[in-house]
């Protein structure tokens, strides 16, 4: 029978298929699927016949009371998907927020530590300019490719956080959020056959972007003794001569690591060397905690950026996830296609939130706005560290440098039964109310990600109810 998210051989059609067949005997211990097989030679099956028998739906159910002359009965397949969406799964992030949303609205206590959005408010003065955009009329169609005064507050906002290195705006697309522009650049870049190398652990989107592109994701797994980060030996040892695209996170989501300048320019000197473009996605750069924003592909020089395409946008640092503005900055004939695919597709941003995202990429205000919530996304990560440090000294975990994630070990709490991410998340929210996300959507299931994007109250009470279910897992162990 057909499973979930799979298509007959021979389905390309996509045709309702529907047969209508005249019983004329059957006995009891006979399967539908003998029955079908038996009769696919008929000729009112010939539209059945081209499908396996292994991937015929079930058929009618041949009850005891099940007569030879009862009357017609009616098959109804259904259309298979397009295999553009034969790989495709739902957001486990996404799903698991709901989840924790049904909980909440149904009276339950209920701590959401896996959303990975900010708990603040959209500074005044870029909500404020969304509001007039639209007293003003600013609702109409936009430019495709962004409002100018956007862009460039963009390109601005680049230009300082890279020593002051010169960005046309004209090299950049708005999207409607960086997700999308992670989508425009791999659609117009990727196809068939391509592969495309994504260091792991990784956000849930980039392997299901390259599969709905028609290409192949390929995960690199990284390093714990190097924040799981992966290095360009690693990338080359994944590599072969269909490689042709990198996905590269930093700050990382799920575990906070950040490349230093010089991992950055020795995996842009791999790339160049083998013709591989980078996706660079610097959606959390200023949410980072050394100095400064976090080191990024444009603090190189341009001939290591001939093949690199830049993702950044509003959503996280400057607390507009709602907003949905996403941006890609890329040489100028990748611009020129990833425009003309998204004149077919969303035709582009709206247009008030697009004038909240230009206040809030220029206004001196919603910057310092912006240092005021790194600085409190570091104080949690600090407290946070701290604690897993003192109370589950024997979970492993990456230590955050950036974005707002803390991405810890599960599979060694008990010893005689290893957990994994998916059960302990199961249990930490079926017996203390907290929903985390489990390694497995990330591609590494003995691992957990808890957002620290939430009140400092909620974080401690969560971190005790945590640390609650580690103590019980560990002493049934003892046991």
């Amino acid at each position: 029978m057909l499973k979930d998210g799979e298509d007959g051989e021979d389905g390309e059609d996509g045709e309702a298929r529907t047969a209508n067949l005249s019983v004329l005997s059957v006995f009891s211990v006979l399967s539908v699927f003998s029955a079908l097989s038996a009769l696919s030679a008929l000729s009112a099956l010939s539209t059945l016949s081209a499908l396996p028998v292994d991937n015929l739906p079930p058929g009618p159910d041949l009850s005891p009371d099940f007569h030879a002359d009862s009357h017609l009965r009616t098959i109804c397949m259904p259309d298979p998907l397009s295999p553009n969406v034969q790989n495709l799964k739902a957001s486990e992030t996404v799903a698991i927020s709901n989840e924790a949303k049904r909980r909440k609205a149904a009276g339950e206590d209920v701590l959401d530590l896996g959303v990975g959005e900010p708990d603040f408010d959209t500074p005044a003065a870029a909500a404020q300019a969304g509001i007039q955009a639209i007293q003003k009329g600013l609702t109409r169609y936009p430019p495709n490719v962004g409002i100018p005064e956007l862009r460039k507050a963009m390109a601005q906002n680049l230009s300082r956080m890279s020593g002051g290195r010169s960005i046309d705006p004209d090299r950049i697309v708005v999207s409607s959020g960086s997700k999308q522009s992670i989508f425009n650049a791999c659609f117009t870049l990727f196809g068939p056959k391509d592969r495309v190398l994504i260091p792991a652990p990784a956000w849930v989107s980039y392997p299901q972007i390259v599969h709905l592109c028609r290409a192949e994701p390929v995960l690199v797994p990284g390093d714990l003794e190097w924040g799981l980060k992966v290095s360009a030996r690693d990338l080359d040892r994944a590599s072969n001569k269909l490689t042709r695209g990198l996905i590269l996170c930093s700050p990382c989501n799920p575990t906070g690591a950040v490349y230093t300048l010089a991992e950055l320019r020795s995996i842009a000197e791999w790339a160049k060397a083998n013709d591989v473009w980078i996706i660079s996605d610097e959606i959390y750069r200023r949410i980072n905690y050394g100095p400064g924003p976090a080191p990024s592909l444009l603090d190189l020089p341009d001939d290591l950026l001939e093949r690199t395409v830049i993702i950044y946008g509003a959503s996280k640092a400057y607390a507009m996830t709602g907003w949905r503005i996403g941006a890609a900055l890329a040489p100028p004939h990748l611009t020129k296609a990833m425009a003309a695919f998204q004149s077919h597709t969303t035709t582009g941003a709206n247009q008030p939130a697009m004038w909240a995202a230009a206040t809030a990429f220029a206004d001196e205000k919603v910057d310092a706005e912006v240092s005021r919530m790194v600085a409190a996304f570091r104080s949690r990560r600090d407290a946070l560290v701290e604690r897993f440090r003192r109370e589950a000294p024997g979970v492993e975990f990456v230590e955050p440098h950036g974005a707002f994630y803390f991405f810890f070990r599960v599979d060694g709490i008990r010893e005689k039964e290893p957990l994994t991410g998916s059960v302990f998340c199961e249990q930490l929210m079926k017996q203390e109310g907290v929903a985390l996300v489990p390694g497995g959507a990330f591609a590494d299931d003995r691992w957990v990600r808890l957002s620290y994007a939430v009140s400092d109250a909620e974080l401690e009470r969560a971190l005790d109810k945590i640390f609650g279910l580690i103590q019980r897992l560990a002493s049934a162990r003892a046991a």
